[in-house]
């Protein structure tokens, strides 16, 4: 079992995606949810994340005010809007759950490609 991020895509400057990040069953009723992106030549850094008890959210520095994470819990996916895209946006974006200890509890999946380009 993992999450799957989609959504991904290309836009220009200021557009918007957003992208979708389905769990088997009822796994984000236990762990935090995050977002991460990769950049080429960079290390995967954390955008955004979601409590699992009372849905408190999180946003790097980078994204806050142009992102926001929400969640279905019917459907067991959580979502990134994204806006006002920026070119050092882009990047490979993956979604994941960790622990209260900071362990990561899926392997990485694919991930989806964000491309922010004129």
């Amino acid at each position: 079992v993992q999450l799957q991020a989609s959504g991904g895509g290309s836009v220009q400057p200021g557009g918007s995606l957003r992208l979708s990040c389905v769990a088997s069953g009822r796994t984000l009723d236990y762990y935090t949810v995050a977002w991460f992106r990769q950049a080429p030549g960079k290390e995967r850094e954390g955008v955004s994340s979601m409590s699992s008890s009372d849905e408190n959210t999180y946003y790097s520095p980078s994204v806050k005010g142009r992102f926001a994470m929400s969640r279905d819990v019917a459907k067991n996916t959580v979502y990134l809007q994204m806006n006002s895209l920026k070119p050092e946006d882009t990047a490979v974006y993956y979604c994941n759950q960790y622990r209260p200890d900071g362990t990561y509890v899926w392997n990485w999946g694919q991930g989806t490609q964000v491309t922010v380009s004129s």
